[in-house]
């Protein structure tokens, strides 16, 4: 079988374990169904997903053009408590900066390798956390907008992590230690506009598995700039990677934009 398109963010479905997709213009595969088959990646160029054109990826999945005019991709989706949409200022369009930072956002702790902090809409839980290749997580708070989350993460980074150790996540090398305990020693650090949305619901608490036969003892991550054509056995899928018998790893969310081949 043949699929080809442009790489973007696997779908997913929650289950046990977790399904995963990828998706192209005119055919879609579901990923599980390749487990312990051998698997060929091909490079063959690249496509911007937002203007369509065949430019180079600069980032994000988008050509260097888009990435500094799309709204789609502002400084505040990384760094939420650059938000300004409450206040009706615009950072470059203010009717999608209102639809998407406007809305309820839940600020979480995940255990994917150590404890981490994050914030996400909340119509994205769970798949924020699977995204990360979360194996727990919790809900800390709810607030209506993406600004007093991101003040909250920037306060709770000061106890925790914000990145992923997507080595130690692969690996399966996760910290021992119990979500919903950490969650009651939080709320003395939070910031005090947001603590009357604190979530004291200790039964709020996500374990998600994946599909996964085997997690590698050592990982070398698939680089399609340097390397356009790859084959190996899939043996797992956690978070957005591939993970292959030889250890190699496939971030396919950081290839986003570039145009395969793959064959099974």
């Amino acid at each position: 079988m043949q699929y080809e398109g442009a790489l973007s963010k696997m779908p997913t479905e929650i289950g046990d374990p977790i399904q995963y997709y990828l998706v192209f213009e005119d055919s879609f595969l579901n990923v599980n169904q390749l487990l312990g088959r051998d698997v060929s990646i091909t490079f063959k160029g690249y496509q911007c997903l937002n203007c369509s054109k065949r430019k180079k990826i600069f980032r994000q999945g988008f050509c260097y053009d888009c990435f500094y005019s799309s709204a789609e991709v502002g400084d505040w989706i990384m760094r939420p408590e650059l938000s300004t949409a409450h206040l009706g200022i615009a950072d470059r369009d203010l009717e999608y900066e209102s639809k998407v930072q406007l809305q309820p956002h839940v600020v979480y702790l995940a255990l994917s390798s150590e404890v981490k902090v994050g914030v996400t809409r909340k119509t994205q839980v769970p798949t924020r956390w699977i995204d990360q290749g979360a194996c727990e997580a919790v809900s800390i708070l709810e607030v209506p907008n993406r600004y007093l989350a991101g003040i909250t993460e920037v306060e709770l980074k000061k106890r925790y992590v914000d990145k992923t150790n997507w080595r130690k996540m692969l690996q399966n090398e996760v910290l021992t230690l119990d979500l919903l305990e950490e969650k009651t020693r939080i709320y003395d650090f939070l910031p005090d506009e947001v603590k009357p949305h604190f979530n004291t619901d200790l039964n709020e608490h996500v374990v998600l598995n994946y599909p996964v036969l085997e997690h590698p003892k050592k990982v070398t991550g698939l680089n399609l700039d340097k390397t356009t054509q790859y084959s190996g056995k899939l043996i797992g899928i956690k978070g957005q990677y591939l993970i292959f018998h030889d250890g190699t790893v496939f971030n396919v969310r950081a290839f986003e934009g570039y145009v395969v081949n793959i064959s099974v």
